[in-house]
């Protein structure tokens, strides 16, 4: 008989390492391996084994008994086996025959007459059940319980915004334990965020006591790492592999692209360090993309180099970027049989939160992880997540994993979350109003026993300095009439330049505020030194921490001596911290064969330089002897900065910018020692890993039940959270929706599910407003009330202000039909019939447009290899609206008409030699000129905009497309 998946591994106790030994396969990791079978003897150990692993694991259920006290290991709560049973693998088939009979008859219970508003009392109809499990099952609603009791093939559980996810996915685990169905050993829970993952652990750290400290509940990443780790030598890696952030990635690329000889201003680090990440996200090697790589494209050509130099470095520093630590664990998964079905065979239950966010390595990750396929045994999967709040494209997740979870698992379930908890039924009716605008989706209706509540507030605003006057002003209102304190209320906005006004608008009304998702706490200078001089101090081969403290704080060695270090590094095959030991003359260690190695001289470097070198190297190589000695994480962040003269340098600066670094660096001493604390026998790297991994939402203080600040933040960074009262400002077309987004239907539909995510963040009360007139690159737009608005049936809003003083002066022209909810236009005037709440002309007026955005190749995404990829978040494509700039026709929409008055105009400008108005002085480029443009070809000047530095032209290209580019930053050259 095959060994039972369920008898696998020991107890994991205090001792997890040691346990975890005695499972390890072979240590050639043999291909093919499987585990042996089992004799009696070793069946009745398991079972004796299992049952002491279940009476060391104290339980706290509140108002319910523990788990088991020397039940069998399987199946106690079903009470049909005990620790004689002769096999494991028929307990575990009793009690899942047990479970599966709670399932069906509880749910055939609540199908027979319980309704969501009375509390649920649990699996009452079937006695087989334990008063642990049933307390599990107390108040949850028809779906909910369904979800939580749920036994047989892959489970995804579709949860609406604020329908109870994390209550559904921790009851679920604690069932499983108290049901028998799984040990706390076996229970991997991934999500995204930190935060996120702590909340799940502090849950179920009340719900099962003990027993939670043996899962492991995890980010992604944090569970990658945890693997690599662990099997570092299978893998390839040392165990004290350094991970390298975005901006380390992009630092290294940068060295990569100056010594490879690569025009940095024409092909960016940015653009090489982008598509990187997009082809390890897609699990493609360097190597393949050679393979297939355009090679008569120059971006894809110098693309190719720079990925595999970019990979070579990486293995050189002993160093993984964010994208290679999931895509180096499957490609661990795939290569190791042996060691994937280790880890299946410990982790029987794989449970995925926000499942609607992964990306392809994810997604393969997920499968390697359960199984699915391969040989050996399946683990059970359970995802949770919502198309509806897939908002990560730019990030490279795809919807389809979650949209076509039935096809990749064709014998599994969908449940259905749709009550919500969070929300009043008028944001959620607006809410399901939007979202049902998209095509394809699962039909899903969010609804609540919590009552109507507040109608949502519209304002429209003359401007974005309007705008956030208003909202201020609103803030201040509601905390005087409303008891509403700053830290209840949340302002979203679509892209970061949005948030300019808004902050001038709160420092002039006293409103204390806060930023989240400007420059991370981790990503400021003073921080990334710091965590710069621990690194190098764990991996003395991180070539990127060393070269950036090379010269932190200035001691001498400039990039003179920087450059000979690297070019001994590259000559002799060594590290840059290898480069630096040799300098300093230090001699180099026995290799594992007892053989010595003769230092090579380092040539080039001055006396004075190498006695700075020496220096620094004294410096990294005393705090790793402290290190070795058990100096603690706050210990070694104190003498490093102290050792080098960091601390000194800036307290003796006059520079009170140098007095707030100083206070950042306090506060990552502070970091430093709640780690300690938190983990008194954690190491360096595990910190160094954490700090790592850390998302914009991490960062978001908790409300310390003061008055607090507002927060400002993105609709991006708002996902997963949510407050009493939200403004979601800037409704327009061409700023939300995005510009980029208007012509493309898959990027629009994106664009919805943000909006649905915006508004569903709200609890009690909920704010749009949006602006008539937006400025970008120095000139006002005429904006058009987001599409979005018109989807909000009217009965659910209450407008504060229904016209700008711009509708109003237009309303003269008598271009318009009755009010703000008219119907819609026929083309004549100003908009026709459109309506200014919304509505758009079916003819040529005031309306929607194409939302083209300046930039093409460089700003707008496109390019070589897909240009710059522009975060979604990015306000480098100006987020204007459709119509023209404020000059002539006020906002009127192009057609192709216009564009073919404007290219007849440009060909009788060049036959008649006219001199063309405007004229772009900067660039020399005229109306009817041929340019050319690194992504797009070759292709006609049909229009100018603006003139010196902000000139835009409208470019055709020789596919048709129309781009506007503004010259300054575009790649555009005249021929």
């Amino acid at each position: 008989m095959r060994l039972n998946p369920a008898a696998v591994l020991p107890s994991l106790s205090d001792a997890d390492e040691e346990a975890w030994q005695l499972v390890e396969p072979p240590a050639d990791y043999e291909e093919g391996y499987d585990m042996p079978e089992l004799d009696s003897q070793d069946k009745a150990a398991l079972a004796a084994w299992a049952a002491q692993d279940y009476e060391q694991w104290p339980t706290a259920i509140p108002g319910g008994a523990g788990f088991t006290s020397g039940g069998d290991y399987a199946g106690a709560a079903a009470g049909t086996a005990g620790p004689d049973a002769a096999d494991p693998s028929q307990a575990g088939s009793q009690a899942s025959s047990a479970a599966n009979a709670t399932h069906t008859g509880a749910v055939a219970a609540y199908n027979a007459g319980a309704t969501a508003s009375k509390p649920h009392t649990g699996a009452v109809a079937n006695k087989s059940a334990n008063p642990a499990a049933e307390q599990l099952l107390q108040g949850l609603n028809p779906a909910q319980y369904e979800a939580v009791i749920y036994q047989g093939g892959p489970l995804l559980i579709v949860a609406g915004a604020g329908s109870g996810k994390t209550r559904v996915l921790t009851h679920r685990i604690a069932y499983l334990l108290a049901t028998g169905r799984a040990r706390g050993s076996e229970i991997l829970a991934i999500t995204f965020t930190n935060k996120a993952a702590a909340e799940m652990r502090e849950r179920l750290e009340t719900l099962v006591g003990g027993a939670g400290k043996y899962m492991w509940v995890l980010t992604f990443h944090s569970a990658c790492v945890r693997i690599l780790r662990r099997e570092h030598e299978a893998a390839g890696l040392r165990s004290s592999f350094s991970i390298y952030d975005a901006t380390d990635s992009q630092r290294l690329i940068t060295l990569i692209v100056r010594e490879l000889g690569i025009d940095p201003k024409r092909f960016t680090p940015k653009a090489f360090a982008n598509r990187i990440s997009d082809l390890k996200n897609e699990l493609i090697t360097p190597l393949q993309f050679a393979e297939t790589a355009n090679t008569s494209n120059p971006f894809e050509r110098h693309l190719a180099e720079v990925y595999r130099a970019y990979n070579q470095r990486l293995k050189a520093a002993n160093a993984l970027d964010f994208d290679d630590i999931i895509m180096r664990t499957v490609q661990l998964l795939r290569a190791k049989p042996a060691i994937a079905q280790l880890y299946r065979r410990r982790f029987r239950h794989v449970l995925v939160d926000e499942y609607q966010d992964t990306n392809h390595a994810q997604y393969v990750l997920v499968r390697e992880l359960v199984g699915v396929g391969g040989q050996g045994p399946s683990g059970e999967l359970t995802v949770v997540g919502d198309s509806d709040q897939s908002i990560y494209a730019f990030r490279g997740a795809t919807i389809r994993n979650i949209e076509e979870f039935e096809k990749d698992f064709p014998n599994s379930h969908t449940i259905l979350l749709e009550q919500n908890y969070r929300s009043t039924q008028n944001i959620l009716s607006a809410a399901n109003a939007v979202i049902s605008q998209n095509d394809g989706r699962r039909a899903k209706n969010l609804w609540t026993a919590l009552g109507d509540g507040e109608k949502i507030v519209g304002y429209v605003a003359d401007s974005e300095y309007d705008e956030a006057r208003w909202v201020s002003q609103e803030i201040e209102r509601l905390g005087e009439e409303n008891g509403v304190r700053p830290g209840q209320v949340a302002v979203f906005y679509r892209t970061n330049a949005q948030s300019r006004a808004l902050e001038e608008a709160f420092m002039r009304a006293g409103l204390p505020y806060k930023v989240v998702g400007g420059t991370r706490f981790y990503e400021r200078k003073e921080i990334k030194d710091a965590l710069a001089y621990l690194r190098a101090v764990d991996n003395p081969d991180d070539t990127v921490s060393l070269r950036r403290i090379f010269n932190v704080p200035k001691r001498g060695l400039g990039q003179k001596a920087e450059a000979t270090l690297a070019a001994h590094a590259e000559q002799y095959g060594i590290s840059f911290g290898q480069a630096i030991s040799d300098a300093a003359g230090r001699a180099r260690p026995q290799t594992p064969d007892g053989q010595i190695t003769l230092t090579p001289p380092v040539a080039g470097l001055a006396t004075r330089t190498r006695t700075q070198v020496r220096r620094f190297d004294d410096i990294l190589e005393g705090l790793r002897t402290q290190l070795r000695e058990g100096a603690g994480v706050a210990e070694l962040l104190d003498s490093a900065l102290d050792t080098s003269g960091y601390l000194a340098e800036l307290r003796a600066s006059d520079d009170p910018q140098d007095a707030s670094r100083v206070e950042n660096l306090a506060e990552l001493h502070a970091v430093a020692e709640d780690f300690q604390q938190e983990n008194p026998t954690g190491t360096l790297a595990e910190f160094l890993e954490r700090v790592s991994l850390v998302a914009d939402s991490d960062q978001i203080p908790d409300d310390d039940g003061g008055q607090g600040q507002v927060t400002l933040m993105t609709v991006h960074t708002a996902k997963g959270l949510e407050f009493p009262v939200v403004f979601v400002t800037g409704f327009e077309d061409g700023t939300f929706p995005h510009s980029r987004s208007l012509a493309d239907e898959s990027e629009l539909a994106e664009e919805r599910r943000l909006a649905y995510v915006a508004l569903t963040r709200a609890r009690e009360r909920l704010y749009l407003t949006r602006a008539a007139v937006r400025s970008a690159w120095g000139a006002s737009n005429v904006m058009v009330a987001s599409r979005f608005l018109d989807d909000i049936p009217p009965e659910l809003m209450r407008w504060e202000r229904e016209a700008s003083s711009m509708d109003s002066l237009r309303a003269g022209y008598g271009g318009f039909s009755g009010g703000y909810r008219g119907g819609r236009g026929d083309g004549s005037g100003y908009g026709g019939g459109g309506s200014y709440r919304g509505g758009r002309g079916d003819g040529g007026g005031y309306q929607g447009g194409t939302g083209s955005s300046y930039g093409g190749g460089y700003g707008g995404g496109s390019g070589y290899g897909g240009g710059r990829r522009v975060d979604e978040d990015d306000d480098f494509s100006a987020p204007i609206g459709s119509g023209r700039r404020s000059s002539g026709k006020l906002g009127r929409v192009e057609s192709a008409k216009d564009r073919a008055k404007d290219r007849a105009k440009a060909r009788r400008s060049q036959k008649l030699g006219v001199k063309a108005e405007p004229e772009a002085e900067e660039s020399g480029i005229k109306l009817g000129d041929k340019v050319r443009h690194d992504a797009y070809g070759v292709g006609t000047v049909i229009a100018l905009e603006g003139s010196g530095k902000s000139t835009v032209a409208k470019v055709e290209f020789s596919d048709g497309v129309v781009k506007r580019l503004m010259l300054r930053y575009a790649p555009v050259v005249k021929l």
